[in-house]
């Protein structure tokens, strides 16, 4: 099992849209690390660290857990939708995205300065300055430190 953070806009979709849906397609990753994390390496069950950007605070509000692996990105052939990839040159897909179900939230968000102000985390993507990719890779102890913080306990 891996670890991860996916970064969303709560106005875009939140925690709780990912509670009320129960599994989620994570569409719109248009950054190639990112897509290659989610193409290569997020694997069913990996366990996510569900992060709302562009809040204030911004900061973690939970867990998701990876329910089925890459499947290529259905909006990037759509002509009519946002996530339309128009450099596409037939078929081929460029992007993918997971399933997500969730898991946990937290009761409190936690925030990214209380992650930077955390011992243990000071080499977590997340905290790094200029840290911009949407999905991370996060190493067992940084997300057994997370999910303390949180006062939650994962199996």
């Amino acid at each position: 099992m891996k670890y991860w953070l996916f970064k969303t806009e709560p106005d875009v979709f939140s925690i709780d849209d990912l509670i009320r849906e129960k599994l989620s397609y994570w569409e719109g990753v248009r950054n190639y690390q990112a897509r290659n994390y989610l193409r290569d390496e997020v694997k069913i069950g990996d366990l996510v660290l569900f992060y709302h950007s562009r809040l204030e605070p911004p900061g973690v509000v939970g867990i998701a857990e990876v329910a089925k692996e890459a499947s290529p990105d259905p909006y990037q052939f759509d002509p009519n939708h946002k996530y339309f990839d128009p450099k596409l040159k037939g078929p081929e897909p460029r992007w993918f995205g997971v399933h997500l179900k969730p898991h946990t939230k937290f009761k409190e968000l936690i925030p990214l300065e209380s992650l930077k102000q955390t011992k243990g985390l000071e080499k977590m993507v997340v905290t790094q300055k200029g840290s911009r990719l949407s999905i991370q890779p996060v190493t067992k102890k940084e997300f057994e430190i997370v999910t303390k913080l949180a006062g939650v306990t994962v199996k």
